[in-house]
């Protein structure tokens, strides 16, 4: 019969999410967008605005966000208007748009980092060339979101992921330019990942007459 004494002495694993919010987080607001945007820009904090910036328009996840290399968004110097990457997950390329403000931020990114081809566009800490993490990502996150107010907790990489695709899905109701978008290889996925409910549906169904 086993030792009852050994049995209670064995210790218990802190499960993981203990004390954290977990799921899906949810997209920022397009005022919650703005309000970052400046107070990134009245910091002068260059980089992490072209950061902030190109993941809200790319809608990338977080590793190819970080992964990015300064060819993938400006292969002549400055920054183009469309942009391919391939991700990372699904092996798939995907197609993105850079906003006029975007490609402002990166390209006074670019002029002030002197950033070269073959070069990661956001690199870590660390002097030796490397990507930034995604932890570090993270971390970048949750001060732009606090300094507007927001609780941290509650946001996630994957909101900047979000927050465009969403605000194009409940302006357009087409499903399928959203998953084009993400690079989604189901529309299942694309319908789990909105969180799009029957309601959704029908209030946009109500929206089309025949």
């Amino acid at each position: 019969m086993p030792d009852q004494n050994c049995l209670s002495a064995t210790p218990r694993r802190t499960p993981w999410n203990k004390g954290k919010l977990v799921g899906a987080k949810p997209p920022l607001r397009p005022k919650h967008v703005w309000s970052i945007r400046t107070r990134l820009l009245v910091d002068g904090r260059t980089r992490d605005l072209a950061l902030f910036n190109l993941a809200i328009d790319s809608k990338l996840r977080g590793c190819d966000v970080v992964a990015l290399k300064v060819e993938d968004v400006a292969p002549n110097g400055y920054a183009v208007d469309r942009a391919t990457v391939r991700q990372k997950k699904t092996g798939r390329p995907v197609k993105f748009e850079l906003t006029d403000q975007t490609r402002q931020a990166v390209d006074d990114y670019l002029n002030a980092a002197s950033k070269s081809l073959g070069e990661f566009l956001f690199t870590g800490r660390r002097a030796n060339g490397q990507c930034m993490t995604t932890r570090q990502y993270a971390r970048l996150l949750s001060e732009w979101v606090a300094s507007i107010g927001l609780d941290p907790k509650l946001f996630g990489t994957h909101s900047l992921r979000r927050t465009k695709a969403t605000l194009i899905y409940r302006r357009t109701g087409n499903l399928r330019a959203v998953q084009l978008l993400l690079g989604h290889t189901k529309i299942e996925s694309t319908v789990r990942y909105l969180g799009i409910e029957v309601d959704d549906a029908l209030s946009i169904a109500e929206q089309v007459e025949v």
